[in-house]
């Protein structure tokens, strides 16, 4: 490393350190319910990527995307400009042909839950596709292998759900229930890296997952994600689409790695036609750069880090909430260990008071709150003329439109800063 290269990089620290978080206030300093978590470390390495001005995707996102796969016990995961995009790519690449009898046609069904993020479901609508909403549970927020069963017809060809918030769904269960049946199975990590379910990662069930890298997130490539799958077909058909819907699987700035680069003849093209100019599917670029892959990297060192942070962090506003009157509180799916995103709480319809009054004081305090992201999505005006179909009630998501919200629990907020959010959450149900 150069002298000049080492002195920007020292001073990068320097500057870290000169401007670390100030002291907790209560009621003043605003306790957000989501939120990266960054060291000097992050910033140097993105400091040193933009040094080097690695402004394009190279060395250091194909290490994250070795690494992260690894992480998960799988094959193959690619970066993508966020984790919707991610969604999309996993969700468009069962519409390829090259699964030839396998692939998805417009008018297939998809199973999805009701209750959750946008991300998860459109995909299924941008390609053509009907998705299929089933309820959840309140307490888990999850969707159950009985009601996903229960949905599939001789149309459904694939389910893609999220787990909720960092908790697992039964993802074992409906990975065999889908093997049973033929579908594909996408799991929508973006929530829960981290987690496991039966000692395994969330994330290595499915035939093929998503991660989100948004600050909000486990991790944070700044904005970021991935789809990652053990199926390598897949993985190059995820490829393709991300990158323009190229054939050529040379990574950027590499001719010919295939020593056939000007010896092929696909489509109605001439013999010989440039293998890094044929395309394969309609694709888009979705790709993401060595400045949010170098500060992803040294995030990944962090997952188990902040996972168990995560974890305290939940149990301790827990059991400080245990006993208050009103609150229907979180509980971890069975056979999980959870990653926690957020902690729910769904105000009972027969308490005292309302959520939006409990929302507003919390606010009022500076304690920063979320919906269950869109609540029922099926009463949003986005769906309303979207062909779709409803199996069983959706009562359920119905009480978390209305009665359900989620507080911070990621790894920056202190013990301090729980303990003030669970002591706010107390005076005010005493004060009801």
């Amino acid at each position: 490393m150069s002298e000049g290269k080492t002195q920007i990089l020292e001073l990068v620290r320097k500057y870290h350190r000169e401007n670390a978080r100030q002291e907790f206030v209560p009621g003043v300093t605003r306790i957000l319910p989501s939120g990266a978590t960054l060291d000097e470390d992050d910033r140097v390495a993105l400091a040193e990527a933009a040094v080097d001005m690695r402004i394009a995707a190279g060395v250091s996102s194909r290490r994250f995307e070795r690494e992260f796969a690894r992480l998960l016990g799988l094959r193959k995961a690619h970066l993508t400009n966020s984790g919707s995009s991610a969604n999309l790519l996993a969700l468009s690449a069962l519409m390829s042909p090259q699964l030839e009898d396998r692939r998805l046609h417009p008018g297939d069904e998809v199973i999805t839950v009701a209750a959750g993020f946008p991300t998860t479901v459109n995909p299924i609508i941008q390609n053509g596709l009907i998705p299929v909403f089933v309820d959840v549970e309140l307490g888990t927020y999850n969707t159950t292998p009985e009601r996903i069963e229960a949905a599939i017809t001789p149309k459904t060809k694939a389910i893609m759900i999220a787990h909720a918030l960092g908790n697992p769904f039964a993802v074992e269960e409906v990975a065999e229930l889908a093997e049973r049946h033929g579908l594909f199975l996408i799991e929508d990590n973006c929530d829960a890296v981290g987690s496991t379910y039966r000692g395994r990662p969330t994330g290595s069930f499915g035939d093929l997952c998503t991660a989100s890298f948004y600050p909000a997130h486990h991790i944070t490539t700044g904005e970021g994600g991935c789809v990652a799958t053990g199926n390598l077909i897949l993985a190059r058909i995820v490829e393709q689409l991300r990158d323009w819907g190229r054939d050529c699987w040379c990574e950027p700035g590499e001719d010919n790695t295939c020593f056939k680069r000007f010896d092929y003849q696909l489509g109605t093209l001439p013999h010989g036609y440039d293998h890094k100019y044929i395309f394969s599917h309609v694709g888009y670029n979705l790709k993401s750069t060595d400045l949010q892959a170098a500060l992803g990297l040294s995030q990944l060192r962090k997952v188990e880090q902040f996972a168990e942070a995560r974890k305290r962090n939940w149990q301790r506003m827990r059991a400080g909430l245990a006993d208050v009157p009103g609150l229907l509180l979180p509980s971890a799916t069975p056979d999980s260990d959870p990653s926690w995103f957020g902690f729910v709480i769904t105000v009972l319809p027969d308490a005292p008071f309302t959520r939006r009054e409990l929302a507003d004081f919390l606010e009022s305090r500076q304690i920063g709150t979320r919906r269950f992201f869109g609540g029922n999505l099926t009463r949003h005006p986005a769906y309303h003329d979207r062909p779709h179909r409803v199996v069983g009630d959706l009562r359920n998501s119905d009480i978390i439109t209305e009665h359900t919200f989620w507080l911070g629990v990621y790894p920056a907020l202190t013990t301090e800063m729980i303990d003030y959010v669970t002591a706010s959450v107390r005076e005010f149900a005493a004060a009801h």
